[in-house]
């Protein structure tokens, strides 16, 4: 057991090995263990926030990964899991490890982390879509789906390479000991390349989602114009189990429920191709969308692969570069300026020579929509150079893990090459489609990018604290879509409650930017809400009012890391070619308590998604 685990838990009973799936204990470092007895016990008040939230998780601990919650969400989920760790850190680093190394175990062999991972031990009847539904194991098999573990077939946000470095950092001795970062940059490495090159449906550079599902906000009113192609399978094919533990009134309608699921049975009766074979499958009813958050992440968690890279001995800056230029690319594609916020552009949307959305289409944030497809192409080269570099710095690294990143580099470029030439060749002569004028939450979580532009930042700020999301003002937690939009509900899933992911990112974000007052509200409006609410899956944005599940492990989890982050701490804005996640920025060793002093940099504190399918 490591050092730190010791300090907050007291022994109830024989401690017994656990190993996680697909990451067998590292040669000559001994067995690790830990107690499924083990109980949480700080040096804290009874009944406090902080033991509260510590049992919430200690119940929904199933051994080797953490579920959303017992009722609801009884497997494992993508994102989720990569929050719950970043939260579980502060309490056992080793578990936080597990969380994460079990769901890398269930990664198919094309890079995709799936969105579940099915425990074999829950009834098939107690969620919907269940494993008898996706088939991952059969019609997966071209896709590299694993055999021996059921799971869906479409992913979640990438959030994942973040919580490695942040889980990494509580603890650098436990983490090195078992070899966790050697362990699992490839399959970090090998997530990214799957969605920087099978996902890139636009042509412009960017992930693009193919079901709601995989964006996490799956019930958005951002998705009911590219749903309306969707033909709704038909009610009598499938049962909704969501609806025996919520209200109909707070869930999706089944006229969506019936899009999602035509989009999942089109999906996975093509194989989970990618590309020009699932353009052609799906027909006038494809699905794309370019989401601002989802690519948020993935360039958040760029930093952070480099950031890993550089500790197993690369230099890690073709890394950076990379997401740098994923940051021009998500302004280029999805900035508005006269709505002061990013939109999600529907891929398959709008025509040639159609204006889009919001008329940006006909204007670039400099003003000059001609200049998208040079930047685009730009783009596409620097990414070639980009792998060159990232290919000679693994060359000169030390770590066995990068080794086998480097060989893996040859067989990625085969496939990209095949990929631009045939799959991909339809989409990059695609129409570029439009910007969906839904304004949502996503569009503001950019704001937890370094090289964010600082008038764009400005902007972002300016918008959250406006009419449309009332950050400090009318709302008490920033709403997941626009209050003053035609589909805002302040109760129904992700089309007006706030959520705590979301949140947390944004007062990170807030707190990048220098906005130290606004983050320091935002973070207290938090704690406060996640305390009054039962740590609440989401919460009427006005009231705090709990909505959906209780006891969520990610509400959870989050409340852990706020508690943990000393309020007020300094954050120094990145400069371009500076590390995000530097150490030396601050990452306070584990077990600095909640008032302690230690700074934090961006991302030093490190965060479920989806109706899930």
């Amino acid at each position: 057991m490591d050092s730190t685990t010791q300090l907050t838990i007291r022994r109830t009973g024989i401690t017994t090995p656990v190993r996680t799936s697909g990451s067998p204990a590292p040669p000559g470092s001994g067995e690790i263990t830990h107690s499924a007895a083990d109980v949480y016990d700080p040096v804290r008040s009874a009944g406090s926030l902080h033991l509260r939230a510590a049992h919430v998780l200690e119940g929904n601990w199933t051994g080797t990964s953490t579920v959303p919650s017992r009722g609801l969400y009884p497997h494992q989920w993508s994102w989720d899991s990569a929050f719950i760790a970043i939260g579980l850190r502060h309490v056992s680093p080793l578990r936080a490890q597990t969380e994460l190394e079990t769901l890398l175990g269930a990664q198919w062999g094309d890079g995709r982390i799936p969105h579940i991972v099915f425990n074999p031990s829950v009834p098939l009847d107690a969620y919907f879509p269940s494993p008898d539904f996706w088939r991952s194991s059969t019609a997966g098999r071209a896709a590299g789906a694993p055999r021996t573990v059921q799971t869906s077939g479409i992913v979640q946000p990438p959030v994942h390479a973040l919580a490695a470095w942040l889980v990494h950092q509580a603890d650098p001795g436990l983490s090195r000991a078992r070899s966790f970062l050697p362990r699992v940059y490839p399959r970090l490495a090998a997530w990214h390349r799957y969605l920087l090159h099978r996902r890139d449906l636009g042509g412009g550079g960017l992930a693009s989602v193919v079901h709601p599902w995989e964006q996490g906000m799956d019930n958005s009113p951002c998705w009911d114009a590219p749903l309306g192609r969707i033909t709704p399978a038909p009610p009598r094919t499938f049962r909704r189990a969501d609806l025996d533990h919520g209200s109909a009134e707070d869930r999706p309608t089944d006229l969506d429920y019936g899009r999602y699921v035509r989009l999942a049975t089109d999906y996975r009766d093509g194989g989970y191709a990618d590309g020009a074979g699932a353009e052609a499958g799906a027909g006038a009813g494809r699905f794309a969308v370019e989401d601002p958050a989802f690519n948020a992440l993935l360039i958040a968690s760029e930093h952070a692969l480099a950031a890993i890279a550089r500790e197993l001995g690369a230099a890690g800056t073709a890394r950076h570069a990379r997401a740098e230029r994923l940051t021009a690319a998500l302004v280029a594609r999805l900035w508005d300026p006269a709505e002061g916020m990013f939109f999600c552009r529907d891929v398959y949307g709008g025509g040639e020579g159609e204006s889009g959305a919001h008329g940006t289409e006909r204007r670039s944030p400099s003003g000059d929509r001609t200049s998208e497809p040079c930047l685009q192409s730009g783009a596409l080269e620097a990414e070639r150079r980009s792998r060159a570099g990232d290919r000679a710095a693994e060359q000169r690294a030390q770590s066995g893990a990068l080794e086998a990143e480097h060989r893996s580099q040859s067989d990625a470029r085969e496939r990209e090459q095949r990929s631009r030439s045939g799959a991909h060749g339809t989409e990059r002569r695609s129409p570029s489609g439009a910007l969906i004028p839904e304004r949502s939450v996503a569009g503001l979580l950019p704001l937890i990018l370094p090289a964010l532009p600082r008038d764009i930042a400005t902007t972002l700020v300016r918008t959250a604290g406006g009419p449309h999301f009332g950050l400090g003002g009318v709302a008490r937690l920033v709403p997941s879509y626009d209050l003053t939009g035609h589909a805002f509900d302040p109760r129904r899933y992700w089309r007006g409650p706030a959520w705590f992911n979301t949140n947390w990112l944004l007062e990170r974000g807030l707190r990048l930017h220098g906005e130290h007052g606004r983050a320091q509200e935002l973070r207290s409006a938090l704690l406060e809400t996640a305390d009054t609410s039962g740590f609440a899956e989401y919460v009427d944005p006005y009231t705090g009012e709990a909505c959906g599940a209780l006891g969520f492990s990610w509400t959870a989890a989050l409340t852990l890391d706020l508690l943990h982050e000393p309020p007020g701490a300094d954050q120094v804005v990145s400069r371009p070619g500076r590390d995000t996640f530097d150490t030396a920025q601050g990452a306070a060793p584990h077990g600095t308590p909640p008032d302690g002093t230690a700074p934090r940099g961006s991302f030093e504190t490190g965060a479920k998604g989806g109706d899930r399918g």
